[in-house]
């Protein structure tokens, strides 16, 4: 029954985060007061999603790293500085905007492009790599890159939110490998199944949570709410397809070049939420929580691209969590 679940809630995927801000909003005089069960949602949903990873990735990092080191430099240098002059250009003056357009690039990449890359059939191993290395670098890449790029702008509780980080995405990932690699994968053949419809159901609340947290923003629909919009729209469209160029540009295989993109494209968007309404006053959590709308829509969208431009199958576009 809770496989049939989990196939029904995947096929509705990319319906579940954009109505769970709706509801978010609707109902957010009464899903305000529970936003301090996001933190304890998101690290299950990170423990669920790391079941599939284990140690052996970690051997693959070592002998070939240069794929992990430039996708990493990307993720963390060149996709939050080109946020930073499209947010300057787009946003002159307005430095809580900037930042939370900043913020939705900086966090680590989607523990879910994981399963867009298997789809795919991408560079699973590197894919894992780059997970679990960008999972254990973010409690210190992400507060050193808000300071590069934000500057004084606002004032970063740098300290909590490392053990926010390590609270959500580290121990969590840790956990879960550890269990697999102790079960020698029998954790994820007998936890996996039944917990992924929980962990999909858990996201939508999470989202929704955040919802109602960014509610008044939402509720005063205007043209800058627009124009956030748009702008975050294009950064996170362009972030798939700047991953694409960096990966042909370098002759990346087939697998590492498919790997590559969703690595680039994806973002813990709900992690990124999570720290903006904890660390930054309320205006930055906009930019980051309007990524929710359209990651998966995008995601479907860039894998129908590799499959036109590597003229292979390359997988179906079933849909997956954010």
């Amino acid at each position: 029954m809770l496989q049939k679940i989990n196939r029904t809630l995947e096929k509705w995927m990319p319906l579940i985060t954009p109505t769970g801000v709706l509801l978010g909003i609707i109902f957010s005089v009464y899903l305000e007061d529970l936003s301090s069960l996001v933190p304890w949602l998101f690290a299950f949903m990170t423990f669920e999603g790391s079941l599939t990873m284990n140690f052996q990735a970690m051997k693959g990092a070592v002998l070939h790293p240069f794929p992990v080191f430039t996708l990493l430099i990307f993720l963390h240098f060149i996709m939050p500085l080109w946020a930073w002059g499209v947010g300057h250009l787009a946003f002159f003056g307005d430095g809580l905007t900037i930042t939370g357009i900043i913020l939705g690039m900086v966090i680590p990449t989607g523990i879910t492009s994981f399963i867009w890359v298997s789809m795919k059939h991408g560079n699973s191993a590197l894919t894992l790599a780059i997970i679990l290395l960008d999972s254990l670098l973010s409690p210190f890449v992400v507060p050193f890159s808000l300071s590069m790029f934000v500057g004084q702008t606002v004032e970063l509780d740098v300290a909590n939110m490392m053990i926010g980080l390590v609270f959500m995405i580290v121990l969590p990932s840790i956990v879960a490998m550890l269990l697999n690699q102790v079960t020698k994968g029998k954790a994820t053949k007998v936890w996996k199944p039944r917990l992924s419809p929980i962990s999909k159901l858990c996201l939508g609340i999470v989202v929704m949570l955040n919802g109602a947290t960014v509610a008044p923003y939402f509720k005063h629909f205007n043209g800058k709410l627009l124009f956030i919009i748009v702008i975050v729209f294009f950064i996170a469209c362009s972030g798939y397809f700047f991953a694409y160029l960096l990966a042909k540009g370098l002759k990346f295989d087939e697998g590492t070049t498919i790997a590559s993109v969703f690595i680039g494209g994806m973002r813990n968007i709900s992690a990124g939420a999570v720290m903006a309404i904890a660390y930054f006053p309320s205006a930055v959590v906009l930019p980051v929580v309007v990524g929710m709308l359209f990651q998966q829509s995008l995601a479907s969208i860039y894998g129908s691209f590799l499959n036109k431009v590597l003229k292979r199958n390359v997988g179906s576009s079933k849909s997956v969590s954010a």
